[in-house]
């Protein structure tokens, strides 16, 4: 998509603003501006660290599935439909780039029982265009949406 037609998801208005400070990057902790995180940070084994604390990875899990789950929630009330016991599970990948950096990859699976499959894809378009994770990594990484 040229710049010319690409799509602006920026806010045009500032709602709620979250606040959160890392101590020691990835061997350390975060904390929120609120006290409602205070979470120790660890690398995960895989990346050469003990696992003992969460990581970035899993935060950015956790919230993408969250905001995701609430954005797809939204579009099934607004087309009358009640999703109580579905759910959004997110998985982050972390690897090397080709640019000498790292770089993430995100797969939702997204679970919508009692729902036909026609209509739960039209659900999951449409809340991958109104959540704001989706809208701030559409084109900056790979994501894959699952429907189980």
């Amino acid at each position: 998509m040229s710049e010319d037609t690409a799509v602006d998801s920026r806010p045009t208005k500032i709602m709620y603003v979250a606040e959160a400070t890392a101590h020691g990057g990835r061997d350390g902790y975060v904390t929120s501006q609120d006290g409602q995180i205070e979470l120790k940070v660890a690398m995960p084994p895989a990346l050469g660290g003990d696992g003992n604390g969460t990581n970035p990875e899993q935060l950015f899990a956790a919230g993408y599935s969250a905001c995701f789950h609430s954005a797809l929630v939204m579009v099934g009330r607004r087309e009358g439909y009640d999703l109580s016991g579905s759910t959004v599970a997110a998985k982050v990948g972390i690897g090397p780039n080709k640019r000498r950096g790292y770089g993430l990859a995100v797969a939702l699976s997204v679970s919508l029982p009692g729902v036909e499959r026609d209509v739960a894809a039209k659900f999951v378009d449409a809340a991958h265009e109104v959540c704001p994770y989706s809208n701030a990594t559409r084109d900056n990484i790979e994501v894959t949406i699952l429907l189980g």
